[in-house]
Parts: structure tokens; sequence; C-alpha cells
């Protein structure tokens, strides 16, 4: 069930790599931005609200060629990243930027709901005693939010392991450098008798998400009981 070839285990460990490094780039930005919409009130809210959540709306193709404007080799920002060394478009870089992108809003919107779960009063109880807002923060915030962290990085992860169309617009589909499980599936599916493949690949991709989820539920659990204290 597993015989695949080289270029398809590439696909696989390509696709990993990428989910993993997009959720642990996202994932500081993700608690900052989590944390600003769930505890503070500011001109402009409603704008930034709308724009986080803007990729899970957009076609995906959309959301790519959008990235390929602004990061492609003489986009807004890209010829000048491209001057100081950085290379986004047809990079695995830049498949990292994309899935980041598209998983960002599920990796806000839950650790915003769980910031929200955390009763104010144990902040405020902290502030009394003398810690100031980043410690508090560290110290009372974020460890009682831990479960929805760790259940919003998860979600990320695989997010970003099945993200597809503004992968595939923004940096194409190169075996070895940017071809994921996703890209390698619609490959497979597109050449005669490439169907059995890839239906290998299609359970190679579940069993890793499952694998993803039952791990994190376990964490979130072990998370929940070390901050109830059972």
């Amino acid at each position: 069930m597993l015989s695949l070839s080289p270029e398809e285990w590439t696909a696989v460990a390509l696709s990993v790599r990428v989910a993993a490094v997009a959720t642990a780039f996202s994932l500081p930005l993700g608690i900052a931005v989590a944390w600003l919409l769930a505890r503070k009130n500011f001109p402009g809210k409603a704008l930034l609200n709308a724009i986080i959540y803007l990729p899970l709306v957009l076609p995906p193709v959309v959301t790519g060629y959008l990235l390929l404007i602004a990061f492609g080799r003489r986009g807004i920002f890209g010829a000048w990243l491209e001057s100081i060394g950085i290379v986004f478009s047809f990079r695995w870089t830049g498949a990292v930027l994309a899935c980041a992108v598209m998983s960002f809003p599920l990796l806000v919107g839950a650790i915003r709901l769980s910031i929200e779960a955390v009763d104010r009063k144990l902040e405020d109880a902290a502030a009394t005693l003398g810690a100031n807002r980043v410690w508090t923060l560290l110290t009372v915030t974020l460890p009682l939010a831990l479960p929805g962290i760790i259940a919003g990085a998860v979600l990320a992860f695989a997010r970003a392991l099945g993200e597809f169309g503004a992968t595939i617009t923004f940096v194409s589909n190169i075996p070895g450098e940017t071809q994921t499980i996703s890209a390698a599936i619609y490959t497979l599916t597109q050449v005669p008798g490439g169907d059995s493949q890839a239906l290998k690949l299609v359970v190679i991709a579940v069993a890793i998400s499952l694998l993803a989820l039952i791990v994190s539920e376990w964490f979130g659990r072990r998370a929940g009981a070390r901050v109830h204290g059972v």
C-alpha cells in the first residue's frame, strides 16, 4: 500500500515540512492578533477581523494570484525581497507563505475564542499583585488559553497540509521543490493509470491529518488538566 516512488515520498515529506514551518511561523503572530481582537477595542477592528478571515471566503486561486502580485519576483514586495536574498515565487518558501496565509484564519479563530474564555478577574488579580501586562499575558492568559492554542496550531497544520489552490497558483507544481501531496494527487489524476498511486497518497494524507488531530486532542486534554488542576 505504501509502495510510492521517491518523487511521491518527496511530496509527502515536503507537505509535512511546509505545513510545520507555516504553522511555526504563524503561531506567534496568530497569538498576538488573537489577543488584540479578544482584549482590545480600537478603530478598524472590524476591518482587521474581515481581512484576517478573507482567505476563508475568497477562492484560493485569487489568494494565490494576490500573493504572486505581491511577492513574485517582479511583485510589489518581491523585487525588493529578492535583492536581499529572499525569494518566494516558485520556491518551497512560497508554499510556506501560501499555506500560512490560508491557515491563519483558523489559527486566530481558535486562539481568540480560548483567550475570550479566560476569566478577566484572574488577569486583574495578577495586575493587583504587581504584574505588568506582558507578564500577565505570559503567566496567566496564555497558560489558561493553552488548549485553544494547541487546537488552533493543529487546525492550521491540517489546513496547510491540504492546501492546493493558492499554492499551485503562487509557486506552481514543481516536483521536489513545490509539489506537495495535494499537487501530486492532482498530477496523478491527470495521468492514465495514475488513480491507484493517487489513492495511496490520499490514504497517507488522511492518516497524517488523523494523527495530528489525535495528538492535538491528547495535548489539549493534558493542558486542560494541568490548567484546572485535575
